[in-house]
């Protein structure tokens, strides 16, 4: 593994996000002094929080799984991510609704899943889902080590024992076709594959290997903080802080000072802060802006799809709703062309529904209830520009209530008295490439080492972390791509340190 030469005794992450707060805590496992930049005025980047008249809103991811990376994080300096926050196991971790009228509970625990297949489509779908969680699972094990949580240098890396097991699974055909071996059932079908759109490709076209975010989250299981997911970022500020990093929020980085390859300083609207090595999380345009070089690619980078997001407040809520909730429409496939073929918003769509109040009723004034509407849309690379989602959101917004008003939410219009809606517009005025969140999209051609890499040619103590490098897109690979970046400079992985109650003990013993 390639790693940042010389001195690297102070480093500097720029970007509160999770992946600059994970690369934070793993560089203070390893012993470096860490300044973090932050632009806002709290940590989190897209997990960020949003206050309106008591109501506590989440700005971005919803869906928390493989909280362990998160604990890695944790333990890099001695802490736990359990004695900082209070994590709540969804049951079930989704409800799929359907047009036809009817619905599906999914849970990960592997008995109660196979009985509500078997009730929803019979024994032999049920039979099938036991076989598709098995392959979930080798797939997962086959893709962890060598693929998802490692830094490459080379695409010679991928010939590990592990490719020959993930071409045996099947894992570079289509998704779409690999689990219709086991399911065949379309509705089904759906609720193991639309985790193909978090990796901005419609899954008759995603590769079957990005299946393994359907283990993550129909296997390994879906968690919601208590206080909702900002309370996440929060916790790993804390215990940076508390571990001895150094946390300046409000400061916006205008430029990176060199000598010859080497960044020397990070300089903000505000001062001055000289380094041994950086770590650059803002979305990629922004970042090879700061480096004054964007790397070159055979083929431009393709960016994935973007949403609009209702945040609604509303004085009432509806049974039918889970925690998570998507709302499939009749269409499949053709939805996924108007997405990433012909820059069209869905005709007929399908929305993640995500009630966090009904976890932690706290998030909301007493007798309130929150509601998050998410509903995918082409980036402004190929469907309506920022200008023109000026004019267009009013419009979409009554069109997406009056389909939720269709789909059983009665009287969701007249129930809201807070809301706030995010658009394209908004994500381009928050400089992500596309006026999308979720970066460049997952094709064959950017995904494991032909994805943009961590290092960057003609800056010798840069690396980069955050969606639009390696691993990619998501709240685990973006955890992931903060330790991996900070093993970049550290030049391994971090261990954990000790918890902090055995350092107590250990002093106590020593004096």
């Amino acid at each position: 593994m390639r790693t940042v030469r010389g001195k690297t005794d102070h480093v500097i992450v720029v970007g509160a996000g999770l992946s600059g707060l994970a690369a934070t805590l793993h560089l203070l496992g390893g012993g470096r002094r860490v300044t973090l930049v932050e632009s806002a005025g709290l940590p989190g980047g897209r997990a960020g929080r949003l206050t309106r008249r008591g109501y506590q809103i989440d700005t971005g991811p919803t869906v928390l799984t493989m909280p362990h990376l998160a604990d890695e994080a944790f333990a890099a300096v001695g802490e736990r991510l359990r004695d900082r926050v209070e994590l709540i196991a969804l049951h079930p971790a989704y409800r799929a609704a359907f047009a036809d009228g009817s619905t599906l509970d999914v849970h990960t625990d592997a008995a109660a899943m196979q009985q509500a297949v078997e009730d929803f489509a019979g024994s032999r779908e049920a039979a099938g889902y036991a076989r598709l969680r098995q392959w979930l699972q080798r797939l997962y094990q086959a893709q962890m080590k060598h693929f998802i949580d490692t830094n490459f240098d080379s695409p010679l890396q991928l010939l590990t024992p592990d490719l020959a097991r993930l071409a045996a699974l099947g894992g570079f055909g289509r998704m779409d076709a690999q689990i219709g071996r086991f399911i065949k059932d379309e509705r089904l079908r759906r609720v193991f594959s639309f985790q193909a759109l978090y990796a901005g490709v419609p899954p008759v076209r995603a590769l079957a290997a990005y299946a393994v975010i359907a283990y993550m989250d129909t296997v390994a299981g879906v968690y919601f903080p208590r206080g909702g997911m900002h309370a996440l970022p929060q916790a790993m500020a804390d215990a940076a802080a508390d571990a001895g990093a150094e946390l300046r929020y409000g400061q916006h980085v205008e430029r990176l000072e060199r000598s010859g390859d080497r960044i020397t300083a990070v300089v903000t609207d505000t001062e001055r802060i000289a380094c041994d090595a950086v770590v650059l999380t803002p979305d990629l345009p922004v970042t090879y802006r700061l480096l004054g070089r964007t790397p070159r690619r055979i083929l431009p980078l393709r960016h994935a799809p973007s949403a609009v997001i209702l945040h609604a407040g509303t004085d009432r809520t509806w049974p039918q709703l889970a925690h998570h909730t998507i709302s499939f429409g009749s269409a499949w496939h053709h939805t996924f062309d108007e997405l990433t073929r012909h820059g069209r918003l869905m005709s007929d769509p399908s929305l993640l529904i995500t009630r966090p109040t009904a976890s932690d009723p706290s998030l909301a004034p007493p007798g309130r209830h929150l509601h998050y509407i998410l509903a995918p849309c082409p980036n402004t690379d190929i469907g309506p520009s920022p200008a023109h989602w000026g004019e267009l959101a009013p419009r979409y917004r009554a069109e997406l209530l009056a389909e939720l008003e269709l789909r059983g939410l009665d009287g969701i219009s007249t129930a809201i008295d807070e809301q706030c809606l995010v658009t394209p517009a908004d994500w381009h005025a928050q400089e992500h490439a596309a006026g999308t969140p979720f970066s460049a999209a997952h094709t064959f051609a950017q995904t494991g080492p032909f994805r943009p890499r961590n290092l960057v040619r003609g800056t010798s103590n840069a690396v980069l972390a955050g969606c639009g490098t390696t691993p990619g897109v998501g709240v685990p690979t973006v955890l992931l791509s903060g330790k991996l970046a900070a093993a970049r400079i550290t030049g391994s992985r971090t261990r954990p340190a000790p918890a902090r109650g055995t350092l107590n003990t250990l002093g106590r013993a020593l004096s």
